[in-house]
């Protein structure tokens, strides 16, 4: 494996993808011949030609729409949302067409379209550019919902998405693109399964998406005063792997998840719900969330630390169920 960028790792699958199936293209907001609002297809222009790499206006509605008119007449659309904020703009596109075709043509139709876009806080692009709402999404039946930690998950968790008959929307945590780590080897993974990034026994952290570093540090910072955490990344929302959050519970007996989501609502509930139903014969304390504070994404960096999950927060969370 090399070492690469989680945003190179993006682009690296995005290019084996158009080389391989010609029916694939990237259209979205600034993708062509400015590279990417985060450099994400920097050179792809160059390569493919504006007949694959398509610019479009700024009306979110209208190009995920044709992105899944795209995907019905047979193509294999990528298709990018700026940030996650904008992406709302076309919710009634993902939720009454995109993740609804298939069922409600019997079957007849599929919808083969992959949406990505940033989401998360953390820098200092205030409340209109910050926010993690892929719960929202997750909500959805008909659609899988993909968060990927690590460069590894970034090209392989996308070049499996390309497999997948149904919509894929792909969310990339903006703090995670100047990463380095190891690239994928070039083969599709399997979308639905969680990762144990660190074995442990006193107590399991559940996350995903860019709160990942945050919870490994959290976890190496508890390991200083003795206590050995497991942490699992999720990896996907939607399908969500119960069982291995189940799993390393009954080992533990105690769990906190954190998500960069607001508490109320947020996904972290639905994993502690399933916990509680799945597991709590194995609690020995109630399950713990670490989320965002419920105010708008602050612009001030000490605010907006103030408001999203830190390393802190998680290991004083761990600290009080034990």
């Amino acid at each position: 494996m090399a070492e690469t960028t989680y945003r190179e790792a993006i682009r690296s699958a995005l290019r084996e993808a158009m080389r391989a199936d010609e029916r694939v293209f990237l259209m979205g907001e600034d993708v062509g011949r400015y590279g990417g609002a985060f450099a994400v297809s920097l050179g792809l222009l160059d390569e493919f030609g504006p007949e694959r790499i398509r610019d479009t206006p700024l009306s979110e509605s209208t190009f995920v729409g044709a992105g899944i008119g795209a995907a019905l007449g047979g193509m294999r659309p990528v298709v990018e949302v700026m940030t996650i904020n904008f992406s709302l703009l076309a919710l009634d596109q993902v939720l009454n067409n995109a993740a609804t075709l298939r069922y409600m043509s019997g079957g007849q139709l599929s919808v083969p379209l992959v949406v990505r876009m940033a989401t998360g806080g953390g820098r200092q692009l205030a409340a209109q550019h910050s926010h993690s709402l892929e719960v929202w999404y997750a909500h959805i039946p008909g659609i899988k919902v993909v968060t990927p930690a690590t460069v590894a998950d970034a090209k392989g968790l996308l070049l499996a998405a390309f497999e997948e008959p149904d919509p894929v929307f792909f969310f990339e945590h903006a703090t995670l693109y100047p990463m380095k780590g190891d690239e994928a080897d070039g083969a599709p993974m399997q979308i639905g399964r969680a990762a144990v990034r660190r074995r442990g026994r006193d107590v399991t952290l559940v996350t995903y998406g860019g709160s990942l570093p945050k919870t490994l540090r959290a976890a190496e910072v508890l390991a200083g005063d003795g206590v050995d955490a497991e942490v699992i990344d999720l990896r996907s929302l939607r399908p969500f792997d119960a069982g291995t959050v189940v799993e390393s519970v009954s080992k533990t007996h105690r769990a906190v998840i954190v998500d960069e989501g607001w508490r109320t609502c947020s996904f972290a509930a639905e994993v502690s719900a399933q916990i509680m139903e799945r597991a709590f014969d194995a609690l020995d304390a109630p399950v713990a969330r670490v989320c965002s504070e419920e105010v708008p994404m602050p612009y001030a960096k000490h605010l907006e630390d103030a408001a999203l999950p830190q390393p802190e927060k998680i290991v004083a969370a761990v600290r009080a169920i034990l």
